[in-house]
C-alpha cells in the first residue's frame, strides 16, 4: 500500500501536485488563520483527491478545529475523509492515530505544555499503532529551527520509543523537512512549505 505524506500547507493545497497513491496524510495546518473558509476549501480540496484514503489531522494554525464542536465538524467532514483528533483509523489491518497536539507556543491551536499537560495525550496512543501522526515533532527528530534549536517533544520521543511504530508523520517546523530511520521507527516531516512558507517541498512517499 502507497502512502503519500503532506503537512503545513497552510492553504495554498490547490497548487500542489501530488503522485499517485492509495492514502494521503496530511500532518496538520490546512488553513493559514483557521478560519471557516479555509476550512471548508481545504476539505471540498482534500474530499475530491484521487486517493482511496484521506486521513488529516489539525495543526496549531487551524484554530477552526479547536474552537468548534465535535457535533458539528463531523457535519462538514466529508464521509471519505477520515478525521483524527487523538483518535484512530484502521485501514486494511493498518492502525493509523493521528493528534494535532504540540508543545506551547505562543498560545496557538492545540498548545499544550511540555510535562504532564501533554503527555497526557501520548498516553492516549496505543501500543500496536503502525502510523503515528503527530502536527509536532519528537524532540531531536527533525526538529530543528533555522536558529538550530531542537524544539519537539521529548515525551513524544519517549512514547514513540517505546511503542515503536513503523512510521511517524508531522510537520510544523517547515525547516526541518525531510525523512530519517531510527531503530524500528521512520520519521517523516512533511512540511510542503519552506521556513519562508514558500512552497518548495515534495510530497513524501513510503510504503508498508
Amino acid at each position: 500500500m502507497k502512502f503519500v505524506a503532506i503537512s503545513d500547507t497552510h492553504g495554498k493545497h490547490q497548487n500542489l501536485v501530488l503522485p499517485a497513491g492509495d492514502v494521503v496524510i496530511h500532518a496538520g495546518d490546512v488553513s493559514s488563520l483557521g478560519k471557516e473558509n479555509e476550512v471548508i476549501n481545504f476539505l471540498k480540496w482534500f474530499s475530491n483527491l484521487d486517493f482511496q484514503y484521506k486521513i488529516f489531522i489539525a495543526g496549531n494554525h487551524d484554530f477552526y478545529f479547536e474552537r468548534t464542536s465535535e457535533a458539528l465538524i463531523k457535519q462538514i467532514i466529508p464521509e471519505n475523509i477520515a478525521y483524527l483528533n487523538d483518535s484512530f483509523v484502521i485501514i486494511e489491518d493498518i492502525k493509523i492515530w493521528g493528534s494535532p497536539v504540540s508543545p506551547w507556543f505562543y498560545n496557538w491551536a492545540f498548545n499544550r505544555f511540555r510535562g504532564e499537560d501533554i503527555l497526557k495525550h501520548w498516553n492516549k496512543i496505543p501500543q500496536d499503532t503502525d502510523i503515528l501522526i503527530t502536527h509536532g515533532p519528537a524532540f531531536g527528530t527533525l526538529d530543528k529551527t533555522t536558529r538550530n534549536d531542537s524544539v519537539g517533544c521529548e515525551d513524544l520521543l519517549k512514547k514513540i520509543e517505546e511503542i515503536n511504530p513503523k512510521f511517524h508523520i508531522c510537520g510544523h517546523i517547515h525547516e526541518a523537512y525531510g525523512s530519517i530511520k531510527k531503530s524500528e521507527t521512520e520519521y517523516i516531516n512533511a512540511s510542503i512549505l519552506d521556513e519562508h512558507y514558500d512552497l518548495k517541498n515534495k510530497p513524501i512517499v513510503f510504503e508498508i
